[in-house]
């Protein structure tokens, strides 16, 4: 495996584990379904630190990290907080 793909792995694990302890730190009722979104939701968003790459081509692999965590946890409430405000116009909508 080259370094480049090792590093965007760690990135969608790392993710992916943002998003589960999320979900097990939070008042919520455990579901598989809650589970799953919010580790594809933290990974998704954690693989936008790739893009510092573009800017910053010699980045060291942790450092990279550290802004994938950063964007994993805050990029992954923003997204929630959006698709929930998204969700009740469309619901409050659809009872009018």
């Amino acid at each position: 495996m080259q370094e480049h793909e090792k590093t965007i792995l760690e990135l969608i694990i790392m993710g992916a584990l943002i998003g589960v302890a999320k979900v097990l730190v939070g008042s919520e009722t455990l579901t598989f379904r809650l589970i799953l979104g919010r580790a594809v939701l933290g990974s998704a968003t954690s693989m936008v630190a790739g893009i510092v790459l573009v800017q910053i081509p010699n980045l060291d692999p942790i450092a990279l990290l550290g802004i994938g965590s950063a964007l994993g946890i805050v990029g992954s409430q923003y997204i929630e907080l959006l698709l929930r405000k998204r969700a009740k116009s469309i619901i409050g909508k659809g009872e009018a």
